[in-house]
């Protein structure tokens, strides 16, 4: 497509969690890493998350996640996605997800989850890899 410039990222965190610091750290990682990070703040419902992917033309949504909501967020931020034609807006998330159901929501279209453990250097790298390549 001949995009270039950097990876542009939107990390959110959807619904009523309220524990944000896992979130801060990722949007850091990858902002000190070269990529556009918008970080929505708490409390953000799907369609907030995926306007605000759409208006800032991201490549990719981060979702954080420790409520215990995962499979019912990640579904309606996918649907809306497709409803919004912006299917091409790669997910991924992390946070304290179930081993159980890490691949039911990939084969909805979860792109990649991390869970407790993982670096921000695994994160990046995994961004880099995924989403696309880093304009020079």
């Amino acid at each position: 497509m001949g995009v270039s410039g950097p990876i542009r990222v939107v990390v959110a965190k959807p619904g009523l969690d309220g524990h944000d610091r896992g979130a801060k750290v990722i949007a850091r990682a990858l902002r000190d890493a070269g990529m556009e990070v918008i970080y929505t703040g708490l409390h953000q419902t799907p369609e907030q998350i995926v306007d605000t992917a759409i208006q800032e033309d991201a490549d990719a949504i981060g979702l954080s996640i420790l409520s215990g909501a995962h499979n019912t967020l990640f579904a309606r931020v996918l649907e809306l996605l497709k409803e919004r034609d912006a299917a091409d807006i790669k997910v991924f998330g992390g946070g304290i997800i179930p081993e159980d159901d890490i691949a039911p929501l990939k084969k909805r279209g979860v792109a990649e989850i991390f869970t407790p453990g993982t670096t921000t250097g695994d994160v990046v790298a995994w961004v880099r890899a995924n989403v696309r390549a880093v304009a020079a």
